[in-house]
This record gives structure tokens, C-alpha cells and sequence, in this order.
């Protein structure tokens, strides 16, 4: 009987529970679905989101472009990364930094096909402020969300990711028939593009979408027409193993407007041309270098034209167009080798972002024998010159720098550094930047949290670390110290050239004496002269040898004088 009632109960039991489990959440999920409604939105799916205060940009919600008036939070710092990158290119291996393990940012359920749907639209920051994200880091989930969390805390409101870098390799499943004909698609890096933007709406950050331009070995070894040739025939290669795209090809031109049509296409609202030039090499070298199509147009028109092609046909979505160039532009009034000439160019740009990394410029720029140790004095002379070029323009776009977040020689890049290069572009009356770092690893102490800083931070200027509100002090004391050295070798000068008027005087005397020795032997002379002539009638043969003998000395011997 208790055998027959078990096999009866237990039947019964185990429907009762299957049937529990289906009716609902549990009172976890309950109470979270609740406080969702509650909020008057949904449970948000991706919880690195959640905490966001607002969706409008970061900037909005704190800060001012001279924060030398502590405030707020405070922050810590993450370490610097030590590799240090070419001026456009990162030179680590992102796939060593972001390991491709990891999942993807968002989930690929969606497909690519997602890009049919309308644009997401994002609106510009009054004041952009930014970090570069290579494709790996952009996607990987838990690095992007390591940033999302960085930028919530921060004055970050922007996010550069890569869509073709030097590799050549589109990051994204894209659908452009010559990339996915050349390979281009044979390294996916951000599956889900659309989810990628969709998050980063949620965050309020805005997205640029950065495209290198004549670096291309993928395109190159698929369509090498479009390349650089070599005048003994075949692709050009310089000094160090480099092929280039050629920027005079129009379809190099095409490609890349449809590379940034597609993700225009998404939703990004603007597009960063990096690697917008022409190759630098020894002279040597690009004497092989044969363009093809330049029809003997120079190199600063081919970049102006290819930059007002791109922003004509990006216009028509709204889209804005940005050109990455170097940092020695902003102050060169010629074209430095790569066709970027400054007047040139800015006004075929929205923006132009100048690269003003104090580690890439020469020994002896703006007067500092090692430009890397003075990140603010180098950085706001560079931006002085952009913007004095650019008020010479009409029709003249913005300026937004690079600024370095990276280690390359001495001194180690840290807090001090990077805030300083920051603060400089403010004193220049710029209030937009974006850092770079090859890795995608930022130096957090260096940026203002959301609520201000809670002690004053100190930059690096006239070589040494100083409290932001005391950098004009520090300033003037480099001035008077530059002034003082200054005057010192003047007076070095005027004492060199005193001694040498002094000698110089000196060896006239000296040669004066030997003019009037030699005119008392020339009154010698004349006087043998006469009476070799009072016996002319003697000899006349002994006469004329006489008078050749004694010739006068030439005037051409005293011109020195």
C-alpha cells in the first residue's frame, strides 16, 4: 500500500515543482524587474551601463576648461604604458594587450545585417574630449567596459575606434565589395559594430570612426595599380619595407569613402582620416617613387582634394570629416615632405587634429634641447602656431590636438605630463582633446573627475613639477631665466667681436706699415728708373728691359684693404 501511495505522490510532487518553475521569476528577479519599472525603464541588459547617471556627454556634467580650482572626487591613476607609437600608428600589438579570447563586446546575435536599420544618431560635445580605442580593445567586452567605467568617472566623453587601421584589415564584417574582394574581412575584431554603437549611446559617449588612408599592404598586394611604383618597374618599397597606397588614385579615394559611408551608415557622426599624406623617406629613395595620375599636381593639392572629395559625399549623411596630420604641420609654413601644409588643408577639414606629441618633435624645437621633457611649453607653442595659421584661412576648421599618454624616452609619461600637455591646450583657448595610446591604456590621475579634483593637480612645467595655479609663475621664471641666458651670450658675442675688431685693427696697422715700406721702395725704384732713362741713349735694348723690371706694383695686390 505505502509502495502503491509513493508511486502515486511522487508523480504528482514533480509536476507541482515543473510547474512552479514555469509560472515566473523568482522573487530575485522579481524585485529587480520591479525597481526597473519602478525607474520608469526596463532592466537595462548590460549592467556596465546601469550605474550611468545620464545619457548626455560626461562633459556636461563636470568641469571647466581651467581646473585649477579643486573641487569634488578624486581618482587614482593607472600605470602608463611603455611603448611609445610611430606619429600615426600604434607599434605594439594590440592582440598581445587585448587577448582574442576574449568575448566580444556585445553580443554578435544581432549580425551585421543590423547596419539596414536608420543611423543611430549621437550629438557632438561642446567640448570633445577623448580616448583612442584600437579594434581589439573596442572589441573585447571587458576592456571596453573598463573604459565605459573610466569615462562615467571622468571628464571622457569620447571614444576613437579603429575601422581600418596600417594593418589594412577592416575591424567590423563589412560589405564593401573591393575590401571583402581584397581580404580586407579576413580579421574581424568588432563583430557587432551596431551593438558597439548602442552601447556607447547608453553611455553618452560620442564615437569617431578613424580610417588610415595610404597605409594598405592588404589593398596594395590585391590592386597593386593603386600603389606607389617603382620607376625599374613594380610596386615601390621604401627604406623600410613600407608599400603605399597612392593618394593622387582616385579609387584609392572611393574605397575609403566607402569604407566610411558604411559605418556612417551605423551611426557614426564623424570620420578620421589618419595616414592622410604622402611617404616619408630618404631622398634617395623617393627618387624611385612614381605616381601615378598626378598629371603634375603637387602633393598639398592631392590631399586638399581628396579631403574636400570626402567631406562633399559625407555631407550628404550628415556626417563631419577630421584629418589627423603632424604635429610640425601647425607650425611649418611649407610642406615638410608629405604634402601636409597647413593653410592647405584646413579649411577642406571640419577638423584638423594635429599630433602634438612633445616626444616626436626634433632637438632644439621652440628652443628646448629635449622637447619630451617640456609637454606644456612644447604643446601650447604648437597649438599658438595652429591657431595663428588658421586665423589667416576663411572658412578655417577646428582644431582638436593629439596628445601623448605614452612613455617614448625620458621623462616616464605620467600624471604631471599628460595633465600639463592638457592644460597647455587650454591656455592656447582650445577646450577639445583627444589622448592617445597605442594599448588603450590611460593615465586616470591625469583627468578630471566628474566632480572636479579634490586637490590641485601638478603639471610638469620648466622642467619641474609644479601646482596647476602656479604654471604662469613657473613660466616666468623660465622666461627670465631664457632672457638671462640670453643677454649673457650677447654679451659673450659683443666681447668675441670686440677682441676681433681689436685684432683686426691691430693687423691694419700693420699692413698699413707694409704699404708705406713698399712705397718707399716703389719712390726707390722710380728714382733707378730715371737714371736708367737719363742712359737710354746707351743701350736701348738695357732701357726697355730696365722699365719692365721696375714695373709698379698693381692695386689688385692692396684690395683687402
Amino acid at each position: 500500500m505505502r509502495h502503491s501511495l509513493s508511486r502515486l505522490v511522487l508523480p504528482l510532487l514533480a509536476a507541482l515543482l515543473v510547474a512552479g518553475c514555469k509560472a515566473g521569476p523568482s522573487a530575485f528577479d522579481r524585485s529587480r524587474s520591479d525597481s526597473a519599472a519602478h525607474a520608469g525603464r526596463a532592466a537595462p541588459a548590460d549592467s556596465s551601463t546601469a550605474s550611468k547617471p545620464s545619457s548626455r556627454p560626461v562633459a556636461e556634467r563636470g568641469g571647466s576648461a581651467d581646473p585649477s580650482r579643486p573641487a569634488g572626487g578624486d581618482a587614482t591613476g593607472s600605470s602608463v604604458d611603455a611603448s611609445g607609437p610611430s606619429p600615426e600608428q600604434p607599434t605594439s600589438t594590440p592582440r598581445e594587450a587585448t587577448p582574442r579570447p576574449d568575448p566580444p563586446a556585445t553580443s554578435p546575435s544581432g549580425g551585421e545585417a543590423e547596419a539596414s536599420r536608420a543611423p543611430l544618431h549621437f550629438e557632438q560635445p561642446e567640448h570633445v574630449r577623448g580616448l583612442y580605442l584600437n579594434a581589439w580593445v573596442a572589441g573585447s567586452a571587458r576592456r571596453l567596459d573598463t573604459l565605459l567605467a573610466l569615462a562615467r568617472r571622468t571628464e571622457i566623453n569620447t571614444f576613437v575606434i579603429d575601422i581600418k587601421d596600417a594593418t589594412g584589415y577592416v575591424s567590423h564584417p563589412t560589405k564593401v565589395p573591393l575590401a571583402v574582394a581584397a581580404g580586407a574581412d579576413g580579421e574581424v575584431r568588432i563583430h557587432d559594430l551596431r551593438g558597439l554603437l548602442v552601447k556607447l549611446k547608453r553611455a553618452g559617449i560620442y564615437p569617431i570612426a578613424r580610417i588610415v588612408v595610404i597605409k594598405d599592404p592588404i589593398l596594395v598586394k590585391y590592386r597593386p595599380d593603386l600603389a606607389v611604383q617603382d620607376t625599374a618597374g613594380g610596386v615601390w618599397v621604401d627604406d623600410k619595407g613600407i608599400v603605399w597606397l597612392n593618394l593622387f588614385d582616385k579609387d584609392v579615394w572611393k574605397y575609403h569613402v566607402a569604407l566610411a559611408e558604411e559605418v556612417a551608415s551605423y551611426g557614426f557622426p564623424e570620420i578620421q582620416w589618419d595616414y592622410v599624406r604622402f611617404p616619408d623617406a630618404p631622398k634617395s629613395d623617393l627618387a624611385r617613387a612614381v605616381f601615378p595620375d598626378s598629371a603634375g599636381l603637387s602633393k598639398p593639392l592631392a590631399i586638399r582634394d581628396f579631403l574636400e572629395y570626402s567631406r562633399k559625399e559625407l555631407a550628404k549623411k550628415g556626417v563631419r570629416v577630421t584629418a589627423d596630420v603632424f604635429g610640425v604641420t601647425a607650425s611649418a609654413s611649407r610642406d615638410v615632405g608629405i604634402g601636409q601644409v597647413w593653410k592647405s588643408f584646413i579649411d577642406a577639414v571640419d577638423v584638423a587634429m594635429p599630433m602634438v606629441y612633445p616626444s616626436h618633435y626634433w632637438e632644439g624645437s621652440f628652443g628646448f634641447e629635449t622637447p619630451n621633457a617640456y609637454p606644456y611649453e612644447v604643446v601650447h607653442h604648437a597649438l599658438t602656431d595652429a591657431l595663428r595659421q588658421s586665423a589667416e584661412v576663411k572658412g578655417a576648421g577646428a582644431t582638436r590636438p593629439w596628445l601623448q599618454d605614452f612613455t617614448l624616452g625620458k621623462p616616464p609619461y605620467g600624471s604631471a605630463e599628460v595633465r600639463a600637455e592638457i592644460q597647455a591646450t587650454y591656455d592656447a583657448g582650445i577646450h577639445s582633446w583627444i589622448l592617445w595610446n597605442p594599448s588603450s591604456h590611460y593615465t586616470e590621475s591625469a583627468l578630471q573627475p566628474v566632480g572636479g579634483f579634490e586637490t590641485e593637480p601638478g603639471i610638469l612645467v620648466d622642467g619641474r613639477v609644479v601646482p596647476v595655479s602656479k604654471r604662469f609663475a613657473a613660466l616666468a621664471q623660465e622666461e627670465a631665466r631664457a632672457d638671462s641666458a640670453a643677454a649673457a651670450a650677447r654679451a659673450a658675442d659683443t666681447a668675441v667681436s670686440t677682441d676681433t675688431v681689436r685684432a683686426g685693427a691691430a693687423s691694419m696697422r700693420a699692413d698699413s706699415a707694409t704699404v708705406a715700406t713698399d712705397s718707399t721702395l716703389v719712390g726707390a725704384d722710380s728714382a733707378v728708373l730715371g737714371a736708367d732713362t737719363a742712359r737710354v741713349d746707351t743701350t736701348a735694348s738695357a732701357s726697355v728691359a730696365d722699365t719692365l723690371r721696375y714695373r709698379r706694383p698693381s692695386s689688385r695686390s692692396y684690395r683687402r684693404f
